[in-house]
């Protein structure tokens, strides 16, 4: 690695203190997930979407924003961008265990399923890239607003194929919108593999709607960050929308329900974790000298003290009240 490569992050306005959080939120989101998915094999609870090897590029993309000012319309394996953005270990727990005080549906919606009104998580439901349109809809109220915000909207290479995608990239084209399309293309649509959902690459779409589509390696979170930041930079300047293309591996099975031993084999899936990107993130900045297998060791132990004792909080936790079940569905507003 030359100098130039060992403080690519800095020329990218990455401080030495970011970069090292960058790696710290993977690790937070990584051993979140390994612990879910644990917890779904003993039976604790019931279903769990995991997005292990996907982390990198969603902590990236998370820190490439600006929270508290643009709006995230996360997809269901976004665990790394929603810790990025402000949620917290015990308030993914109490959703994966479906509990009452859990902040995104009080325990109505499946894990994975994000909503928070203080960090501008804006609700996702179970149909696939519903949130396209949705997101597209809050860049139109920006620009109607003339506010300087930006909406991000995240989603895999098969939600790509639905008419929700086409129909968001056309309209977010054609009035210049700024919204980030940022697709996550883990190389499977549940079983079937990526040779057999597209016919090109994902990114080339964005030419026919008339904005650009790049295609990054998105197990290198400096360059998934760079693309993201100019993405965003376009936005606020009025010069519309951006498609993102974030090459990725699922290293996990589809979801807990899943044997992805049926449709992909072993030897497929160990080649790819080689390209894992946080242990890739690990070693850039130990090349860099930001940090050591000592620090590693340490944060690892913490990370897993933090995950136990937020799946304990939320196993705790009591469950939804049975006077609180149609709450939510109407606006609560005071009798006047």
């Amino acid at each position: 690695m030359t100098i130039g490569q060992m403080t690519k992050h800095r020329s990218l306005g990455i401080s030495d203190e970011k970069a090292v959080q960058m790696y710290e939120l993977m690790v937070k989101a990584r051993k979140f997930d390994e612990m879910v998915m644990l917890l779904q094999r003993t039976g604790k609870v019931a279903f769990f979407v995991s997005g292990i090897g996907q982390e990198a590029c969603q902590v990236a993309a998370a820190l490439a924003l600006e929270p508290h000012k643009d709006y995230f319309l996360p997809y269901y394996r976004d665990y790394g961008f929603v810790l990025s953005v402000g949620m917290t270990l015990k308030e993914l727990m109490l959703s994966a265990f479906s509990k009452g005080d859990d902040p995104t549906s009080g325990g109505r919606q499946m894990v994975g399923h994000f909503s928070h009104r203080e960090h501008h998580i804006v609700t996702g439901s179970s149909p696939v890239t519903t949130q396209v349109p949705h997101a597209v809809g809050f860049a139109l109220a920006a620009k109607m607003k003339k506010q300087d915000f930006v909406s991000y909207v995240t989603f895999g290479e098969g939600s790509s194929n639905q008419g929700d995608f086409h129909e968001g990239c056309n309209f977010a084209g054609v009035n210049k919108l700024p919204v980030i399309f940022l697709c996550e293309n883990n190389q499977y649509a549940i079983s079937i593999p990526a040779h057999r959902q597209l016919g090109g690459q994902v990114s080339d779409r964005a030419l026919g709607y008339g904005f650009p589509g790049i295609r990054v390696d998105g197990n290198d979170p400096l360059e998934v960050y760079r693309v993201v930041k100019e993405a965003r930079a376009r936005a606020i300047h009025g010069e519309g929308p951006t498609l993102i293309e974030a090459m990725m591996y699922r290293l996990s099975p589809h979801s807990t329900s899943d044997n992805d031993l049926l449709y992909r084999t072993k030897e497929e899936v160990e080649t790819n974790r080689k390209q894992d990107g946080v242990p890739r993130y690990r070693d850039y900045l130990i090349e860099c000298g930001l940090w050591s297998e000592e620090q590693d060791r340490e944060l690892l132990a913490a990370v897993d003290r933090e995950v136990r004792e937020a799946a304990k909080f939320a196993e705790d936790a009591p469950h939804a009240k049975a006077e609180d079940l149609h709450r939510h569905l109407y606006a609560e507003t005071e009798e006047i």
